[in-house]
């Protein structure tokens, strides 16, 4: 059902003055919201719904023509790539309807310029049905569809506007997903509740047909009575009143969630499924650079776009103190390429505390999001990650694995090969401990 058009804060024209960036041109991605943060589920633990609060008094939300033509036609410019990302979020993005992305895919078309366009789209999966699968197959779209384990687990805090379930609404446009063959990934929250049922969720998700899978930590404060915005929930500026929420996911319970998952993977799975998390790992073994921003060194290439043309540094930090200014009037490329935007990534390496930049896994974990850095360390020093714990738990687990294959990979094998390495270590494990050590 489409939503009628916003009122943006910016002209209808694109009114951009000339700006040279003040480093050279970088890629950058800048994932639009063209609802923003309207979206037909009323999940509990959602930290995007009440950023409605920052447009006080609008009542509608579709992204105007205007920003959208200006938007591509930018994204599309400012790329110094041969392939350019398109990622649609929210909200819930398909509230707009196929026509929306319809006019979308041929703006993309009209400003090409020779580039490949690929596309993205992250859904509850309510609104799916046959039109929109024949939509995002012709246009192969990816799809990320959100899901949080079985029924039981998922309808936890996955519900419609008026509280009810949403388990077989998903279920139905996964369904259509895999009848249109259109390809996708799961993306799952982990949670307080689903975090305690780690097997469960991943037997789920294989049975359901999801061959690589996303799980997301979920890690939100209680904003008290400090958030001068009036939300619920605490910026990552917040001090030490704020108080983590009782849907977060605890450290060393998400550790062991994700040994868990890994020590099933990485006996029988190798190959046939893809868990996000894992794949990173192993590139950090490689001593590659980290496709997953949370786990890179510095970050600040990942900004979000508002339904109105209003750029944010990060998806997390949506505030009026990251807000970097408007696409419809000022270049979007120059706010990507800002000293601003280039010294928030730069704060995520520089502001670890000597506890993280002498820890021994730094390496594949680099501090995570400088979101959840709101714990001290022992000696009182701030930025500690609140899932500190959990990450030493899990990277520590999977070392021995993660350099067998490694190694396999820089010998030219089959990475695979871990799975008949992991089952005998279960019957010899010491001396497959020295196997890891070999050469």
């Amino acid at each position: 059902m489409p939503l009628l058009e916003v009122k943006t804060m910016a002209t209808a024209t694109d009114r951009r003055a000339p700006s040279v960036p003040e480093r050279p041109w970088k890629a950058f991605q800048a994932m639009a919201k063209p609802t923003g943060p309207v979206c037909n589920l009323d999940c509990q633990y959602c930290f995007y719904l009440e950023k409605e609060k920052l447009y006080a008094g609008q009542t509608t939300w579709a992204m105007p023509d205007a920003v959208l033509e200006s938007y591509i036609r930018q994204y599309i410019e400012a790329q110094p790539v041969p392939t350019v990302c398109f990622g649609w979020q929210g909200g819930e993005p398909t509230l707009l309807g196929v026509e929306f992305f319809y006019k979308a895919v041929q703006l993309q078309k009209r400003y090409a310029g020779g580039k490949q366009i690929t596309n993205a789209l992250q859904t509850n999966g309510l609104l799916l049905d046959d039109r929109w699968g024949e939509f995002l197959a012709q246009n192969q779209f990816l799809v990320g569809l959100s899901i949080d384990g079985p029924r039981e687990l998922h309808d936890r805090y996955r519900v419609s506007k008026g509280g009810q379930p949403t388990f077989d609404r998903v279920r139905h446009g996964l369904e259509c997903l895999k009848r249109h063959r259109v390809e996708f990934n799961t993306l799952t929250v982990v949670h307080r509740h689903n975090a305690d049922y780690p097997l469960e969720v991943y037997r789920f998700l294989k049975e359901a047909g999801s061959g690589f899978m996303q799980f997301i930590p979920l890690v939100e404060r209680l904003a008290g009575d400090s958030n001068g915005e009036g939300m619920a929930l605490a910026g990552p500026e917040a001090g030490d009143e704020a108080k983590v929420a009782p849907w977060s996911v605890e450290p060393r319970q998400y550790g062991k969630f994700l040994c868990a998952i890994f020590d099933e993977w990485v006996r029988e799975d190798v190959g046939r499924y893809f868990i996000q998390t894992f794949d990173v790992a192993l590139e950090s073994w490689l001593g590659l650079p980290q496709g997953l921003c949370v786990f890179r060194e510095t970050c600040g290439e990942a900004m979000v776009l508002e339904h109105n043309g209003d750029v944010y540094a990060c998806d997390h930090y949506v505030y009026p103190g990251h807000r970097l200014g408007n696409l419809m009037q000022e270049p979007l490329a120059a706010l990507a390429n800002s000293t601003r935007q280039w010294q928030f990534g730069q704060d995520k390496r520089d502001r670890l505390p000597r506890q993280c930049r002498e820890c021994a896994v730094r390496f594949a974990c680099n501090g995570e999001c400088p979101k959840h850095r709101f714990l001290r360390t022992p000696e009182g020093e701030p930025g500690l990650n609140y899932l500190c714990a959990g990450y030493k738990l899990f990277f520590g687990h999977i070392d021995p694995y993660m350099r067998f294959m490694a190694r396999e990979l820089s010998s030219a094998r089959p990475p695979a090969n871990v799975m008949e390495w992991a089952r005998a270590q279960q019957e010899n494990p010491a001396s497959c401990a020295g196997a890891a050590e070999a050469d």
